[in-house]
């Protein structure tokens, strides 16, 4: 784990120790003024970045970008069609616009929002006449679409999926991202 320094004017340095490509070179975080400073190994500047210049870059990322440090399980675009559940009771039906081994992207003009639980009922191409059902709750939602590209919707993350199921769906994004390499 980096060791962090703070300095006297309260900004706090934090050394690359695991990242290949930076390692030796240093973060300076400055919370009075706001500023992330990128050093060299001999503590020269490289560049600065404000903290609300930052946070734009990163809203500005898609959500694919933004979430992959945190999903244990690539993803795949897909469209099928399933069908979802509140605890209360309300049901919708919709498309998938991706899925993964962890979860899957619903499009809804009205998603739920985040920690929202329901219960997921879909089918995947391979295996029409076998229902795959799954518990999931919302991790994230886009309310508007993005770039012409991208619609409004959920990414739900599996609760509770069988292993068969799980490994049904990863079998599926592998053999979707290989062909999607190959053409």
């Amino acid at each position: 784990m980096a060791q962090m320094n703070h300095s006297q004017d309260g900004a706090v340095k934090f050394p690359f120790v695991q990242a290949k490509l930076h390692r030796g070179k240093t973060l300076e975080v400055d919370p009075t003024d706001e500023i992330i400073t990128l050093l060299s190994p001999s503590g020269q500047l490289l560049g600065s970045l404000k903290w609300d210049d930052l946070a734009e870059r990163i809203l500005a990322m898609d959500e694919d970008s933004r979430f992959a440090h945190s999903r244990a399980h690539p993803r795949a675009p897909l469209a099928v069609k399933v069908r979802y559940s509140t605890p209360e009771g309300k049901q919708f039906e919709s498309l998938t616009g991706g899925i993964g081994g962890g979860g899957l992207f619903i499009e809804s003009s009205n998603p739920l929002s985040p920690g929202t639980e329901m219960s997921l009922e879909f089918a995947l191409p391979d295996r029409p006449w076998e229902k795959v059902k799954a518990k999931a709750k919302v991790a994230w939602t886009r309310m508007k679409p993005e770039r012409f590209l991208l619609f409004p919707g959920m990414g739900v993350q599996f609760t509770e999926i069988t292993p068969e199921a799980r490994a049904q769906v990863i079998e599926l994004v592998n053999a979707l991202n290989r062909s999607r390499v190959s053409t």
